[in-house]
Formats: C-alpha cells, structure tokens, sequence
C-alpha cells in the first residue's frame, strides 16, 4: 500500500467534494496500514501536533478517517485493505414535543419501574453515565448535582450545552435530583457524562457518534445512553459498540418510533446493545414503538415528564424516554454490584423484566423492573 498516494488522494477528494459533498468512513482492516495512512496525511509528520487537512477527522476507536468525499473509487491500492462507507445521518428519537408542566416530583415511569424501592440500597452512586445526545442544560436546578463537564464533539472549546431539549430530557429522567423543588431520576446519585454529538436539530453524523463513543471507552464510563436510531446498518458504528462492549461498556438504545413490527433502528438492532421499546401506564407496548424480536425489553415512554431547557419541565414521548429508564435502572445495579459485565447486564435485564399485558407473541420481552432486576442480582 502506497500511504502516501491515498492520502493524496483524500486530500484531492475532499478538495472537490467541498463543503456539500456527502461525508463518507474510510475505515482500515490493518492497524500498520492506518498508522502509514494518518503519517501521510499529516502536512508536517514529524511535528508534535499531528494535525490532519481541514475536514478529515479521525476516528482512533475503529481505525478509520470520516471526510468529505468528491469520489467514491478507491484506488487500486486499498483494495481488500480499507472500504468506504456513508456518515450517515442520524436523528434522536422523539415523537413531537408535548406541553410544558410544572407539576413534578417523581415521575409515573420512575413509580411504574419501582425505582423508589431501591434507593434505601442504592441510588446509583458514582455510576458514570454517559449520554450521547444534545447536550444538558448545565443550569438546570434538577440536574446541579448530578452533571460533570463531558465533551462538545460539536465545539471542542465550548461546554456540551443543550441547544435543542432532547438531551435534557434524557438526563433528568435518569439522574435528576431536585426532591422538594422538581423532580427525581432512575438513579439520582448517578453521574452524567454529556456528550453533544447532535446539533439544534437533533442531527448527528455517524462520526460524531463514534468519536462520543471512542470518548466514553477512553473515560472509562460504565454504561452509555443512546436515544437515536437509524435505517441504515453501519459497519463503522457496529465496530464501534463492539469495541465499547469489549472495553465493558454496556450501550442502550432506542428500537425507534415508526410503530413498525418485525424491525426496529440501528444501533439497537446490534446485539452488543441493550434494545429498548416503550410501554405506556398500562403496561401495555405504546402505539409508536418499532417492535421484534430484537427488542430485550420494554420501559416507561408515552407522556413522560422530565428535565427541559431554561429549569422547565416537559412531556414528551417516545422510545428515547423508555431508553433513558433503563439506563437509570442499569446505575442503579452496577453501584450495587460493580462488577458485572456487559452481558450479565443484558441477560440480567432480560431475565428479570416483567410479562407484559395482553401479550400475544410468547417471546415477547418484558417490562422493566427494578426491584425484580436487584434481586435477580442477588443470586449471581
């Protein structure tokens, strides 16, 4: 493999695909083949600061490079060496916001989950949580305690703050800490890491979710929330969560809003992830979930209150808001048993989780419990 005519070749590709060229992943099989690769690219090799040409970004974690790219042939060279791949666009998972409250407290699906029972046993302490959305709100009154700094892959410089509520949202469900004044979380004592990957739109790419994930890997987190989903397979975003998965680090994802059967979003289609759909107050599967066999359990989602942007509080719905329940159940177990691995986790919360009602198909997962899961724990 000849590095240096392929990084030539990035650089001239890059140049012509422009600012509206679609992004693409140039990911290497061989990790000698990338090293020569990324020596190449850089304009001064030998300088300490190993800078890369403007828009091309590296993605350590899957020995991959994401860049604009002006042509989709390879050369010669990397043949059976690297493949491409699309950045593909991803979108967090939320139906249409619902109506601001003030009414809060402890919410109905940290009730309906039996959160409350276990915080005289644990509360999630010290669990560092990881949220890859849109950020936090890092003045919200419910959340002061309960936030470290994270990271703005969006900004480097610049503090994860929300600029769209989804973020938020998902954060207060899990950690919120604010009894007497607002509202309480799955596991209030627990830490949120955020990491902004999504925009004001709620849009990320593909790239911006591996480098949040290669963060949380080398920040040594302890369980990942992902409320986003997508159509597409990504190789590069598998590589990614098994990556993580084998570093320890158990991923929770959406299985999606579009009321499908039978198939549900990537990344929780990947079995190195928790995949998770959403009930309602009646322990029933809520209208809008993508549902299959694929999906490992199912969590409160339909109108549920939590954290909003500027102190507020909002309803919303969605498998994003189930996701985020799990999560917070996931703190609650590993404070109590530190342990455990990725797949003791997951064959823990299947095992445990609750008969759903009304449930017509036999291998249907069940609902999320958390005095259920504690005590499945017990007998490891």
């Amino acid at each position: 493999m000849d590095a240096s005519d392929i990084a030539e070749w990035i650089r001239i590709s890059s140049r012509s695909a422009g600012k509206r060229g679609r992004r693409s992943i140039l990911r290497f099989w061989n990790p000698d083949d990338y090293a020569r690769f990324l020596h190449a690219l850089q304009p001064n090799p030998s300088g300490a600061d190993g800078a890369l040409p403007k828009g091309v970004r590296k993605l350590g974690l899957i020995q991959a490079v994401s860049c604009r790219a002006g042509s989709r042939e390879l050369p010669r060279s990397l043949a059976g060496k690297a493949y491409w791949e699309d950045d593909i666009r991803v979108k967090v998972s939320a139906l249409p916001k619902g109506a601001i409250v003030t009414d809060t407290g402890i919410p109905w699906g940290v009730k309906h989950i039996q959160a409350p029972q276990a915080w005289s046993r644990t509360t999630g302490y010290r669990v560092k949580v990881g949220v890859i959305d849109t950020g936090v709100d890092f003045g919200h009154p419910d959340l002061r305690h309960s936030l470290e700094r994270g990271i703005n892959l969006l900004q480097r410089m610049a503090l994860p703050q929300d600029d769209n509520g989804h973020g938020t949202h998902i954060a207060g469900t899990i950690a919120a800490a604010n009894e007497l004044q607002g509202m309480i979380g799955v596991a209030p004592r627990s830490t949120i890491y955020p990491i902004k990957a999504f925009d004001h739109n709620g849009s990320a790419y593909v790239s911006d979710i591996i480098l949040g994930i290669e963060w949380c890997v080398r920040n040594q987190i302890d369980v990942v929330n992902m409320s986003f989903g997508m159509k597409t397979r990504s190789k590069s975003l598998l590589n990614a969560v098994g990556t993580a998965y084998r570093a320890g680090i158990l991923i929770v994802a959406s299985s999606g809003n579009d009321g499908r059967i039978g198939e549900i979003d990537y990344p929780a289609r990947y079995a190195q992830t928790i995949a998770v759909g959403a009930t309602n107050q009646r322990s029933r599967i809520a209208s809008f979930t993508n549902r299959s066999g694929l999906v490992d359990v199912y969590a409160p989602g339909d109108r549920i209150v939590s954290a909003w942007l500027r102190g507020k509080h909002r309803e919303m719905s969605g498998t994003s808001m189930a996701t985020s329940h799990v999560t917070g159940a996931i703190a609650l177990l590993l404070a109590l048993k530190p342990g455990l691995t990725p797949n003791q986790i997951k064959s823990l919360i299947q095992s445990s989780a609750k008969p759903l009602r009304n449930s017509k198909a036999l291998r249907t997962a069940g609902e999320l419990n958390v005095a259920r899961l504690l005590k499945a724990a017990e007998q490891l």
